[in-house]
């Protein structure tokens, strides 16, 4: 079942959305060459913590750490160690999750680390292109697949693939509430949108083939391939207008 938000729910959701906002966009500056991925998640906790909020991933389903931090071909979930060190032409994908009041705010984006080659430059703008794409149909009325198919057809189009095995959801008091967004598949499927609903969109977007495999610690996702793999994420409020951002705020 879909659980449709009050506004006071999404009035709290939205406090939470701006700690996660404004994690990742000072992470920007945080990340470069030869800090560990450890470093980057003591820098994510420290700002929750300090905005009197409880990092949402932090012990969820046993994970160890407060933010997912993937390299390279890391898909999601890759876990903070102090002995995994960042290069210059690395690109690092951090996802963030902050609680507040009960209620989850959850994003993520990949960055580069120093200079890094054209080729995983555009697979970072398209990344994020490809979400803006699937958010022009977050409107009530709009089926949910509208999203889904949006989103592939712009990764695809740019000669990626849609990781298949790992979805997009709704959140709220959960950090993974009904429905499921899958980032590809046809048009004119699934609920029907409406004002309240709250998601998680999420593409991940591979530089070769969209197969992933999860490494032996459980958590963390690669691709098969070896090659890279990007993430771009937001929670969204579809309203009776536009929809809303709440984990980005210079929003377009």
């Amino acid at each position: 079942m879909i659980v449709l938000k009050s506004q006071e729910e999404i009035d709290i959701m939205r406090e939470s959305g701006k700690v996660t906002s404004y994690i990742l966009s000072e992470l920007s500056g945080f990340i470069k060459p030869g800090i560990s991925t450890k470093d980057i998640d003591t820098f994510v906790e420290d700002i929750i913590l300090k905005n009197n909020m409880i990092p949402s991933f932090k012990g969820y389903n046993g994970y160890p750490a407060s933010a997912c931090v993937s390299v390279n071909e890391e898909v999601v979930h890759g876990i903070p160690s102090s002995k995994r060190i960042l290069y210059e032409g690395d690109i690092v994908s951090v996802d963030v999750g902050s609680t507040y009041k009960g209620y989850v705010s959850d994003a993520a984006r990949t960055y580069p680390v120093g200079r890094i080659s054209a080729e995983a430059r555009e697979l970072i703008n398209s990344t994020e292109a490809s979400f803006f794409e699937g958010l022009k149909f977050c409107k009530v009325g709009n089926r949910l697949s509208d999203i889904s198919a949006a989103i592939q057809r712009k990764a695809e189009s740019d000669g990626f693939s849609v990781v298949r095995d790992f979805v997009g959801h709704g959140i709220g008091r959960a950090m993974h509430e009904e429905p499921q967004i899958p980032n590809y598949g046809k048009p004119g499927r699934g609920p029907r949108l409406a004002s309240g609903m709250v998601f998680a969109i999420e593409p991940m977007i591979n530089q070769g083939g969209y197969e992933v495999e999860v490494l032996e610690n459980n958590w963390t996702v690669v691709t098969i391939d070896k090659k890279l793999s990007a993430h771009y994420e937001n929670t969204v409020v579809i309203t009776d207008g536009e929809p809303e951002l709440l984990t980005l705020f210079d929003a377009r």
